[in-house]
């Protein structure tokens, strides 16, 4: 394969001069770290991909976001449906951090509650969760100590 073949086959996001790449998403999960970050409602520019080859997983999706920034606390809410993902911080170009998701010890507001007669189901009502389990995970419900577990998740 001749060297600018290979170069077309790699340009399939560009690069953004300032800003935060998230990557190895699930492709079926773009949509909802999209959600769970807000990304649409800002004003920056994002890039989007999805179904990317993957050596790590079958296909993935990636999310760069010029010039906008996340709290940890923010990154790690994506660990609940991305648990692999990696951030890359960048500035002039250049990766200057890379960060790994984790999953929180608190969900606050992202997930719905599985017990369909919890207060946060019935009323206006924040969802909060302790999680009790990263492997498989699981979510205890502060208002109805029900248990969410990963299969029954819905994020909001």
């Amino acid at each position: 394969m001749s060297d600018k073949i290979t170069k077309k086959l790699k340009l399939k996001v560009s690069a953004i001069s300032e800003g935060t790449v998230i990557d190895h998403i699930p492709s079926e999960n773009l949509f909802k770290v999209i959600s769970i970050l807000e990304l649409d409602k800002t004003p920056n520019m994002i890039t989007f991909g999805a179904n990317l080859d993957s050596g790590k997983l079958d296909k993935k999706a990636i999310i760069k976001v010029s010039h906008q920034f996340f709290a940890d606390d923010d990154i790690n809410r994506i660990a609940l449906i991305a648990p692999n993902a990696k951030l890359n911080i960048i500035k002039d170009y250049e990766v200057v951090e890379k960060k790994i998701v984790e999953v929180p010890d608190r969900v606050v507001g992202i997930v719905k509650c599985f017990n369909p007669k919890c207060i946060t189901n019935n009323e206006p009502v924040t969802t909060s969760f302790k999680v009790i389990g990263k492997e498989p995970l699981a979510l205890k419900c502060k208002y109805c100590e029900k248990i969410t577990h990963e299969h029954q998740m819905v994020i909001k």
